[in-house]
């Protein structure tokens, strides 16, 4: 009841086999790509006079310290909270064992 049923050998279809087809492909014939000139701007360029470079100089000075400030003043912030986290701790746990005796 359960098992297929398959034809008979004879009954079945022959298979059709097509011929291979052969593969020509095309020759390749790259086109040449135009290369872009250099197109000359009427912008003037920037001159640095020693002014202006201390300017510069004394601008990102500034922004490193205060960059730094900043840095520090955020490692400093998790220091003591871990410190104080750290203390809260040690004072619970000598809460409980003192509790348990």
């Amino acid at each position: 009841m359960f098992t297929p049923k398959y034809p008979r050998p004879d009954t079945a279809p022959m298979p059709t086999t097509t011929p291979p087809t052969t593969y020509s492909p095309a020759p390749y014939n790259p086109v040449p790509v135009p290369v872009p000139t250099a197109s000359f701007s009427n912008r003037p360029s920037v001159h640095l006079t020693p002014g202006s470079a201390l300017n510069l100089v004394a601008g990102g000075g500034a922004a490193v310290l205060v960059l730094g400030a900043v840095l520090v003043s955020m490692l400093l912030a998790v220091a003591i909270t871990a410190a104080s986290v750290a203390v809260c701790a040690v004072v619970i746990r000598s809460i409980l064992k003192s509790d348990r005796r």
